[in-house]
Protein backbone atom coordinates (compact mmCIF):
# COMPACT_ATOMS: atom_id res chain seq x y z
CA UNK A 1 0.00 0.00 0.00
CA UNK A 2 1.50 3.38 -0.66
CA UNK A 3 2.24 5.92 1.70
CA UNK A 4 -0.46 8.67 1.36
CA UNK A 5 0.42 12.09 -0.88
CA UNK A 6 1.83 15.00 0.90
CA UNK A 7 -0.28 18.00 1.70
CA UNK A 8 2.83 20.39 2.04
CA UNK A 9 5.83 21.08 0.83
CA UNK A 10 7.78 20.62 4.53
CA UNK A 11 6.09 17.76 4.04
CA UNK A 12 6.85 16.47 0.57
CA UNK A 13 10.92 17.31 0.95
CA UNK A 14 10.86 14.04 3.04
CA UNK A 15 10.23 11.59 0.12
CA UNK A 16 12.81 10.35 -1.80
CA UNK A 17 11.06 11.40 -4.84
CA UNK A 18 10.77 15.29 -3.90
CA UNK A 19 13.26 16.08 -6.73
CA UNK A 20 10.88 14.75 -9.48
CA UNK A 21 8.02 15.89 -7.91
CA UNK A 22 6.02 18.79 -8.97
CA UNK A 23 6.89 20.55 -5.00
CA UNK A 24 10.35 22.11 -6.26
CA UNK A 25 8.56 24.38 -8.93
CA UNK A 26 6.05 25.15 -6.36
CA UNK A 27 8.66 25.89 -3.53
CA UNK A 28 10.46 28.21 -6.61
CA UNK A 29 7.31 29.80 -7.98
CA UNK A 30 6.93 30.85 -3.91
CA UNK A 31 10.48 32.10 -3.67
CA UNK A 32 10.11 34.18 -6.67
CA UNK A 33 7.25 35.85 -6.25
CA UNK A 34 8.04 36.92 -2.84
CA UNK A 35 10.34 39.77 -3.31
CA UNK A 36 7.71 41.80 -5.13
CA UNK A 37 5.41 41.18 -2.35
CA UNK A 38 7.69 41.91 0.49
CA UNK A 39 9.19 45.54 -1.77
CA UNK A 40 5.73 46.57 -1.39
CA UNK A 41 5.44 45.71 2.22
CA UNK A 42 8.90 47.55 2.57
CA UNK A 43 7.97 50.22 0.77
CA UNK A 44 4.39 50.85 2.60
CA UNK A 45 6.08 50.39 5.79
CA UNK A 46 8.94 52.33 5.12
CA UNK A 47 6.77 55.62 3.88
CA UNK A 48 5.01 55.20 7.24
CA UNK A 49 8.42 55.51 9.07
CA UNK A 50 9.97 58.52 7.40
CA UNK A 51 10.16 60.01 11.06
CA UNK A 52 11.94 57.05 12.40
CA UNK A 53 14.43 56.84 9.52
CA UNK A 54 15.53 60.52 9.35
CA UNK A 55 16.06 59.69 12.94
CA UNK A 56 18.49 56.88 12.10
CA UNK A 57 20.21 58.66 9.19
CA UNK A 58 21.49 61.52 11.86
CA UNK A 59 23.46 58.71 13.59
CA UNK A 60 26.02 60.01 15.95
CA UNK A 61 24.76 63.35 16.07
CA UNK A 62 21.13 62.36 16.79
CA UNK A 63 22.16 64.38 20.38
CA UNK A 64 22.27 67.21 18.96
CA UNK A 65 18.26 67.43 17.82
CA UNK A 66 16.25 69.61 19.42
CA UNK A 67 14.46 68.10 22.09
CA UNK A 68 10.93 69.35 20.91
CA UNK A 69 12.00 67.68 17.39
CA UNK A 70 12.72 63.67 19.30
CA UNK A 71 9.49 64.40 20.81
CA UNK A 72 7.81 64.79 17.95
CA UNK A 73 9.22 62.49 15.55
CA UNK A 74 9.75 59.55 17.89
CA UNK A 75 5.48 59.49 18.15
CA UNK A 76 5.08 60.40 15.32
CA UNK A 77 6.36 57.14 13.41
CA UNK A 78 4.75 55.26 15.96
CA UNK A 79 0.94 57.11 15.46
CA UNK A 80 2.00 56.92 11.30
CA UNK A 81 2.74 52.62 11.60
CA UNK A 82 -0.23 51.93 13.92
CA UNK A 83 -2.90 54.31 12.57
CA UNK A 84 -2.00 53.51 9.06
CA UNK A 85 0.14 50.32 8.88
CA UNK A 86 -2.92 48.05 9.33
CA UNK A 87 -4.85 49.53 6.40
CA UNK A 88 -1.73 48.17 4.01
CA UNK A 89 -1.13 45.19 6.52
CA UNK A 90 -4.61 43.66 5.84
CA UNK A 91 -4.71 43.53 1.77
CA UNK A 92 -1.49 42.37 2.00
CA UNK A 93 -2.16 39.57 4.16
CA UNK A 94 -5.26 38.87 2.00
CA UNK A 95 -2.39 38.25 -0.93
CA UNK A 96 -0.08 35.83 1.25
CA UNK A 97 -3.05 33.47 2.31
CA UNK A 98 -3.24 33.27 -1.47
CA UNK A 99 -0.16 33.02 -2.72
CA UNK A 100 0.20 30.14 0.64
CA UNK A 101 -1.57 28.17 -1.44
CA UNK A 102 1.61 27.32 -3.64
CA UNK A 103 3.62 25.47 -0.24
CA UNK A 104 0.90 24.45 1.97
CA UNK A 105 -3.19 24.14 0.35
CA UNK A 106 -4.55 23.25 3.51
CA UNK A 107 -7.24 26.43 3.90
CA UNK A 108 -6.57 28.98 6.12
CA UNK A 109 -9.29 31.34 7.31
CA UNK A 110 -8.81 34.88 8.13
CA UNK A 111 -9.51 35.72 12.08
CA UNK A 112 -11.15 38.47 11.31
CA UNK A 113 -14.77 39.04 12.76
CA UNK A 114 -17.73 40.26 10.46
CA UNK A 115 -18.16 44.33 11.57
CA UNK A 116 -21.51 44.74 13.60
CA UNK A 117 -22.81 47.05 10.65
CA UNK A 118 -21.95 47.54 7.31
CA UNK A 119 -20.08 51.22 7.29
CA UNK A 120 -16.77 52.35 7.54
CA UNK A 121 -16.35 53.44 10.97
CA UNK A 122 -18.26 50.18 12.18
CA UNK A 123 -15.53 48.11 10.12
CA UNK A 124 -12.32 50.04 11.44
CA UNK A 125 -13.04 49.81 15.19
CA UNK A 126 -13.63 46.30 14.60
CA UNK A 127 -10.34 45.88 12.84
CA UNK A 128 -8.28 47.99 14.96
CA UNK A 129 -9.87 45.96 18.12
CA UNK A 130 -8.58 42.76 16.69
CA UNK A 131 -5.65 40.90 17.48
CA UNK A 132 -5.40 39.48 13.65
CA UNK A 133 -5.02 42.91 12.33
CA UNK A 134 -1.65 43.62 14.75
CA UNK A 135 -0.63 40.03 13.35
CA UNK A 136 -0.70 41.26 10.01
CA UNK A 137 1.22 44.19 10.30
CA UNK A 138 4.08 42.24 12.06
CA UNK A 139 3.83 40.07 9.46
CA UNK A 140 3.97 42.62 6.53
CA UNK A 141 6.84 44.31 8.74
CA UNK A 142 8.70 40.57 8.82
CA UNK A 143 7.86 40.23 4.76
CA UNK A 144 9.72 43.72 4.23
CA UNK A 145 12.88 43.03 5.93
CA UNK A 146 13.70 39.68 6.49
CA UNK A 147 11.22 37.92 4.31
CA UNK A 148 12.49 40.14 1.20
CA UNK A 149 16.50 39.53 2.51
CA UNK A 150 16.14 35.77 2.48
CA UNK A 151 14.03 35.54 -1.01
CA UNK A 152 16.76 37.53 -2.81
CA UNK A 153 19.98 35.49 -1.29
CA UNK A 154 17.63 32.58 -2.38
CA UNK A 155 17.18 33.93 -6.15
CA UNK A 156 20.73 35.11 -6.39
CA UNK A 157 22.01 31.60 -4.89
CA UNK A 158 20.05 30.07 -8.48
CA UNK A 159 21.84 32.88 -10.30
CA UNK A 160 24.96 31.51 -9.39
CA UNK A 161 23.89 27.96 -9.99
CA UNK A 162 22.81 29.02 -13.64
CA UNK A 163 25.48 31.06 -14.06
CA UNK A 164 28.13 28.01 -13.38
CA UNK A 165 26.60 25.57 -15.85
CA UNK A 166 26.50 28.15 -18.63
CA UNK A 167 30.08 28.87 -17.60
CA UNK A 168 31.79 27.50 -20.56
CA UNK A 169 28.99 28.67 -22.89
CA UNK A 170 29.80 32.46 -21.71
CA UNK A 171 34.09 31.80 -22.16
CA UNK A 172 33.65 30.04 -25.59
CA UNK A 173 31.65 33.23 -26.61
CA UNK A 174 32.91 35.85 -24.44
CA UNK A 175 35.66 38.27 -25.56
CA UNK A 176 37.25 37.43 -22.43
CA UNK A 177 37.78 35.91 -19.24
CA UNK A 178 34.58 36.18 -17.08
CA UNK A 179 34.47 36.29 -13.30
CA UNK A 180 32.39 34.00 -11.31
CA UNK A 181 32.13 34.88 -7.29
CA UNK A 182 35.51 34.28 -6.16
CA UNK A 183 37.32 32.89 -9.68
CA UNK A 184 38.19 34.17 -12.77
CA UNK A 185 38.09 31.73 -15.69
CA UNK A 186 39.25 32.34 -18.86
CA UNK A 187 39.36 29.20 -20.91
CA UNK A 188 36.56 26.62 -21.30
CA UNK A 189 38.80 23.83 -19.59
CA UNK A 190 39.16 25.92 -16.71
CA UNK A 191 35.14 26.59 -16.76
CA UNK A 192 34.43 22.43 -16.96
CA UNK A 193 34.81 21.96 -12.87
CA UNK A 194 32.57 25.49 -12.49
CA UNK A 195 30.10 23.58 -14.54
CA UNK A 196 30.19 20.61 -12.85
CA UNK A 197 29.63 22.21 -9.44
CA UNK A 198 26.84 24.02 -10.87
CA UNK A 199 25.05 20.65 -11.78
CA UNK A 200 25.91 19.27 -8.39
CA UNK A 201 24.37 22.54 -6.40
CA UNK A 202 21.15 22.19 -8.97
CA UNK A 203 20.67 19.02 -7.64
CA UNK A 204 21.13 19.77 -3.97
CA UNK A 205 19.42 23.10 -4.26
CA UNK A 206 15.64 22.01 -4.18
CA UNK A 207 16.22 21.01 -0.67
CA UNK A 208 17.42 23.89 0.72
CA UNK A 209 14.88 26.13 -1.58
CA UNK A 210 12.39 23.92 -0.02
CA UNK A 211 12.82 24.88 3.42
CA UNK A 212 13.14 28.20 3.23
CA UNK A 213 9.73 28.22 1.17
CA UNK A 214 8.08 25.64 3.99
CA UNK A 215 9.29 27.72 6.72
CA UNK A 216 7.60 31.26 5.27
CA UNK A 217 4.70 29.10 4.92
CA UNK A 218 4.83 28.35 8.30
CA UNK A 219 5.64 31.76 9.72
CA UNK A 220 2.42 33.04 7.37
CA UNK A 221 0.33 30.74 8.84
CA UNK A 222 0.34 30.75 11.99
CA UNK A 223 0.52 34.60 11.91
CA UNK A 224 -2.12 35.29 9.91
CA UNK A 225 -4.81 32.26 10.71
CA UNK A 226 -3.47 32.79 14.41
CA UNK A 227 -7.23 34.31 14.85
CA UNK A 228 -9.06 32.07 13.28
CA UNK A 229 -9.31 29.59 16.19
CA UNK A 230 -10.07 32.33 18.57
CA UNK A 231 -12.36 33.53 15.95
CA UNK A 232 -14.51 29.83 15.80
CA UNK A 233 -14.67 29.57 19.41
CA UNK A 234 -16.64 32.61 19.38
CA UNK A 235 -18.84 31.63 16.71
CA UNK A 236 -19.42 28.12 18.58
CA UNK A 237 -20.74 29.89 21.72
CA UNK A 238 -22.68 31.82 19.88
CA UNK A 239 -24.43 28.64 18.30
CA UNK A 240 -24.95 26.74 21.43
CA UNK A 241 -26.45 30.23 22.78
CA UNK A 242 -28.70 30.68 19.71
CA UNK A 243 -29.68 26.62 19.82
CA UNK A 244 -30.06 27.01 23.45
CA UNK A 245 -32.34 29.95 23.08
CA UNK A 246 -34.32 27.61 20.28
CA UNK A 247 -34.89 24.78 22.57
CA UNK A 248 -36.18 27.30 25.38
CA UNK A 249 -38.59 28.62 23.30
CA UNK A 250 -39.64 25.84 21.28
CA UNK A 251 -40.43 24.19 24.87
CA UNK A 252 -42.13 27.18 25.98
CA UNK A 253 -44.54 27.06 22.45
CA UNK A 254 -45.18 23.15 23.34
CA UNK A 255 -46.25 24.14 26.93
CA UNK A 256 -48.51 27.18 25.33
CA UNK A 257 -50.00 24.87 22.54
CA UNK A 258 -50.75 22.29 25.06
CA UNK A 259 -52.07 24.96 28.03
CA UNK A 260 -54.73 26.18 25.14
CA UNK A 261 -55.50 22.77 24.21
CA UNK A 262 -56.45 21.54 27.62
CA UNK A 263 -57.95 24.81 28.72
CA UNK A 264 -60.04 25.47 25.31
CA UNK A 265 -60.62 22.56 23.25
CA UNK A 266 -60.53 20.12 25.40
CA UNK A 267 -63.52 22.19 27.45
CA UNK A 268 -65.49 23.00 24.66
CA UNK A 269 -65.70 19.31 23.88
CA UNK A 270 -66.40 17.93 26.84
CA UNK A 271 -68.90 20.49 27.10
CA UNK A 272 -70.20 19.19 23.79
CA UNK A 273 -69.62 15.62 24.31
CA UNK A 274 -72.38 15.97 27.72
CA UNK A 275 -74.99 17.91 25.15
CA UNK A 276 -74.88 15.30 23.10
CA UNK A 277 -75.34 12.61 25.85
CA UNK A 278 -78.34 14.71 27.17
CA UNK A 279 -79.48 14.82 23.69
CA UNK A 280 -79.38 11.00 23.18
CA UNK A 281 -81.39 10.77 26.75
CA UNK A 282 -83.79 13.20 25.58
CA UNK A 283 -84.22 11.41 22.32
CA UNK A 284 -86.64 8.48 22.31
CA UNK A 285 -84.75 5.15 20.65
CA UNK A 286 -85.66 4.11 16.91
CA UNK A 287 -86.87 7.89 16.13
CA UNK A 288 -85.29 9.28 13.02
CA UNK A 289 -82.61 11.38 14.78
CA UNK A 290 -81.67 8.98 17.86
CA UNK A 291 -79.37 6.69 15.69
CA UNK A 292 -77.62 10.24 14.19
CA UNK A 293 -77.29 11.55 17.91
CA UNK A 294 -75.72 8.47 19.31
CA UNK A 295 -73.29 8.08 16.59
CA UNK A 296 -72.33 11.84 17.23
CA UNK A 297 -71.58 11.12 21.11
CA UNK A 298 -69.46 8.21 20.19
CA UNK A 299 -67.50 10.15 18.03
CA UNK A 300 -67.39 12.99 19.88
CA UNK A 301 -66.10 10.65 23.28
CA UNK A 302 -63.78 9.14 20.37
CA UNK A 303 -62.33 12.30 19.28
CA UNK A 304 -61.48 13.22 23.33
CA UNK A 305 -59.40 10.41 23.89
CA UNK A 306 -57.38 11.21 20.65
CA UNK A 307 -56.94 15.03 21.80
CA UNK A 308 -56.11 13.82 25.46
CA UNK A 309 -53.77 11.56 24.10
CA UNK A 310 -52.30 14.49 21.54
CA UNK A 311 -52.15 16.69 24.48
CA UNK A 312 -50.33 14.51 26.58
CA UNK A 313 -47.90 13.81 23.37
CA UNK A 314 -47.19 17.63 23.19
CA UNK A 315 -46.43 18.23 26.85
CA UNK A 316 -47.91 16.31 29.59
CA UNK A 317 -49.88 18.04 32.34
CA UNK A 318 -48.65 15.75 34.91
CA UNK A 319 -44.84 16.56 34.11
CA UNK A 320 -45.71 20.12 34.35
CA UNK A 321 -47.58 19.67 37.60
CA UNK A 322 -45.58 17.06 39.34
CA UNK A 323 -42.42 16.83 37.35
CA UNK A 324 -40.54 14.28 35.87
CA UNK A 325 -40.49 11.21 38.01
CA UNK A 326 -44.20 11.21 38.02
CA UNK A 327 -44.71 11.37 34.46
CA UNK A 328 -42.00 8.41 33.83
CA UNK A 329 -43.89 6.82 36.01
CA UNK A 330 -46.92 7.39 34.14
CA UNK A 331 -45.22 6.22 31.08
CA UNK A 332 -44.46 3.31 32.31
CA UNK A 333 -48.31 2.31 33.53
CA UNK A 334 -49.11 2.95 29.63
CA UNK A 335 -46.84 0.92 28.42
CA UNK A 336 -47.52 -2.59 26.85
CA UNK A 337 -44.39 -4.23 28.50
CA UNK A 338 -44.32 -4.39 32.37
CA UNK A 339 -41.53 -1.49 33.32
CA UNK A 340 -39.90 -0.69 36.68
CA UNK A 341 -39.15 3.01 37.18
CA UNK A 342 -35.63 3.85 39.55
CA UNK A 343 -35.53 7.15 40.29
CA UNK A 344 -32.82 8.60 42.55
CA UNK A 345 -33.50 12.93 41.68
CA UNK A 346 -32.72 15.43 44.41
CA UNK A 347 -35.82 17.59 43.03
CA UNK A 348 -37.32 19.55 40.20
CA UNK A 349 -35.18 19.83 37.19
CA UNK A 350 -34.79 22.19 34.19
CA UNK A 351 -37.73 22.82 32.27
CA UNK A 352 -35.92 21.84 29.11
CA UNK A 353 -34.09 19.06 30.58
CA UNK A 354 -37.54 17.31 31.84
CA UNK A 355 -39.13 17.87 28.93
CA UNK A 356 -36.11 16.40 26.79
CA UNK A 357 -35.81 13.50 29.31
CA UNK A 358 -39.65 12.88 29.27
CA UNK A 359 -39.35 12.03 25.62
CA UNK A 360 -36.33 10.34 25.58
CA UNK A 361 -37.91 7.61 27.67
CA UNK A 362 -41.31 7.92 25.99
CA UNK A 363 -39.42 7.19 22.76
CA UNK A 364 -37.50 4.53 24.38
CA UNK A 365 -40.08 2.53 26.23
CA UNK A 366 -42.23 2.97 22.28
CA UNK A 367 -39.20 1.65 20.72
CA UNK A 368 -39.08 -1.39 23.05
CA UNK A 369 -42.79 -2.05 23.04
CA UNK A 370 -42.71 -2.14 19.15
CA UNK A 371 -39.18 -3.61 17.93
CA UNK A 372 -37.38 -5.39 20.76
CA UNK A 373 -40.04 -8.19 21.84
CA UNK A 374 -38.58 -7.87 25.20
CA UNK A 375 -40.63 -9.07 28.33
CA UNK A 376 -39.54 -6.75 30.88
CA UNK A 377 -37.96 -3.15 31.00
CA UNK A 378 -36.37 -0.82 33.93
CA UNK A 379 -36.24 2.99 33.59
CA UNK A 380 -33.76 4.55 35.81
CA UNK A 381 -32.89 8.06 36.64
CA UNK A 382 -30.46 9.69 38.72
CA UNK A 383 -28.01 12.58 39.13
CA UNK A 384 -24.26 12.27 38.40
CA UNK A 385 -21.44 15.15 39.87
CA UNK A 386 -19.25 15.02 37.33
CA UNK A 387 -15.42 15.92 38.54
CA UNK A 388 -14.42 19.18 37.63
CA UNK A 389 -11.81 17.63 35.58
CA UNK A 390 -14.70 16.38 33.41
CA UNK A 391 -17.11 18.64 33.61
CA UNK A 392 -17.80 20.03 29.98
CA UNK A 393 -19.74 22.90 31.17
CA UNK A 394 -19.85 25.55 34.13
CA UNK A 395 -22.00 23.12 36.33
CA UNK A 396 -20.66 19.87 36.77
CA UNK A 397 -24.75 18.39 37.71
CA UNK A 398 -25.91 15.84 34.91
CA UNK A 399 -29.07 13.70 34.68
CA UNK A 400 -28.22 9.95 33.39
CA UNK A 401 -31.66 8.18 32.20
CA UNK A 402 -30.79 4.40 31.55
CA UNK A 403 -33.52 2.60 30.18
CA UNK A 404 -32.58 -1.31 29.83
CA UNK A 405 -34.60 -4.13 28.22
CA UNK A 406 -34.65 -7.81 27.57
CA UNK A 407 -35.30 -8.13 23.99
CA UNK A 408 -33.84 -9.51 21.06
CA UNK A 409 -31.21 -6.60 20.53
CA UNK A 410 -30.08 -5.48 16.49
CA UNK A 411 -30.86 -1.73 17.34
CA UNK A 412 -30.11 0.26 14.70
CA UNK A 413 -30.32 4.03 13.94
CA UNK A 414 -30.58 3.72 10.45
CA UNK A 415 -33.41 1.41 10.20
CA UNK A 416 -36.11 4.05 11.22
CA UNK A 417 -36.75 3.45 14.92
CA UNK A 418 -36.25 7.09 15.90
CA UNK A 419 -32.88 6.91 17.43
CA UNK A 420 -32.04 9.06 14.61
CA UNK A 421 -34.41 12.25 15.73
CA UNK A 422 -33.53 11.25 19.97
CA UNK A 423 -29.96 12.08 19.49
CA UNK A 424 -30.69 15.35 17.76
CA UNK A 425 -33.32 15.85 20.48
CA UNK A 426 -30.70 15.20 23.39
CA UNK A 427 -27.90 17.16 21.51
CA UNK A 428 -29.64 20.38 21.08
CA UNK A 429 -29.64 20.47 25.30
CA UNK A 430 -26.22 19.88 24.71
CA UNK A 431 -26.16 15.92 25.96
CA UNK A 432 -24.97 12.64 24.80
CA UNK A 433 -26.75 9.64 23.76
CA UNK A 434 -24.73 6.33 24.17
CA UNK A 435 -26.62 2.78 23.04
CA UNK A 436 -25.60 -1.14 23.66
CA UNK A 437 -27.61 -2.86 21.54
CA UNK A 438 -25.90 -5.97 20.38
CA UNK A 439 -27.51 -9.07 18.61
CA UNK A 440 -29.39 -11.12 21.39
CA UNK A 441 -30.05 -7.96 23.31
CA UNK A 442 -30.12 -6.86 26.19
CA UNK A 443 -30.32 -2.79 25.00
CA UNK A 444 -28.95 -0.56 26.77
CA UNK A 445 -29.62 2.99 25.73
CA UNK A 446 -28.18 5.57 28.03
CA UNK A 447 -28.74 9.24 28.20
CA UNK A 448 -26.35 12.15 30.00
CA UNK A 449 -28.48 16.01 30.20
CA UNK A 450 -26.38 18.76 31.80
CA UNK A 451 -28.15 20.14 34.57
CA UNK A 452 -27.26 24.03 34.42
CA UNK A 453 -29.07 25.83 37.15
CA UNK A 454 -29.63 28.97 35.25
CA UNK A 455 -31.66 27.15 32.88
CA UNK A 456 -35.32 28.23 33.06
Amino acid sequence: MSPPSPRTLLESVTRRRFPLTGWPWRALAYLVSTPPVALAAGVALGLLGLPWFYLLARGTRLTELPLGTLALLLPLGAVLIAGLGPLAALPLAEVERFRLRLVDPRPVRSGHRPPPAPDPWSWLRTRYAEPATWLALLHAGLLGTVGLLLSAAALALLLLVVVLIASPLLVQTGDGPISIGWAKVETVPQAVPHALLGLVLLAVSPYPLALLAAGQGALTRTLLGAGTQERLRTELVEVARSRARLVDAFEAERRRIERDLHDGAQQRLVSLTLQLGLARLEIPPGTPGAAAVADAHEQAKLFMTELRELIRNIHPKVLTDRGLPAAVRDLADQSAVPVTVEVALPGRLPNPVEGTAYFVVAEALTNVAKHSGATAATVSLRMRDDSPATARAATSRRLTIEVRDDGRGGADPELGSGLTGLADRVAGVDGRMLLSSPPGGPTLLRVELPCDPNQT
